[in-house]
């Protein structure tokens, strides 16, 4: 794994309050880049691998409905979870991170993924 990939990851979870997992997958292969859970009972890789259909169905939204769009980020909000899916610049990869919705702060998080998110097309 790259060091930028460690450093992201690990800046992620020191950082961002309620953290519970993150990965970086890449959108046509599915390959997952990296991932990082401070909960052995949560997969960030399979949540990826599903999270990707949801990229792909709204990527096929997109083009069926003759939108000139790209997605910026996918948010998911589960009972006592929020699970971002943030897509990068490009649309090639995108950012997993799951967080504890009672800890996190939303703002903070999505400027986190942010300052990160131009960043990952350029260093993978």
């Amino acid at each position: 794994m790259s060091d930028f990939l460690q450093n992201f990851q690990n800046d992620l979870k020191e950082n961002v309050n309620g953290f519970i997992a993150v990965s970086v997958t890449e959108v046509e292969t599915g390959m997952s880049y990296c991932s990082l859970t401070v909960n052995p009972d949560f997969d960030p890789e399979l949540a990826s691998a599903y999270n990707l259909e949801v990229v792909k169905a709204k990527l096929n939204a997109i083009k069926a409905l003759g939108l000139d769009q790209k997605i910026n980020d996918i948010l998911i909000t589960l009972s006592d979870q929020i699970h971002i899916i943030d897509v990068s610049e490009d649309g090639r990869y995108f950012i997993y991170l799951a967080v504890d919705s009672t800890k996190a702060n939303l703002g903070l998080t999505r400027a986190t993924l942010s300052k990160y998110k131009k960043d990952i097309t350029s260093k993978l």
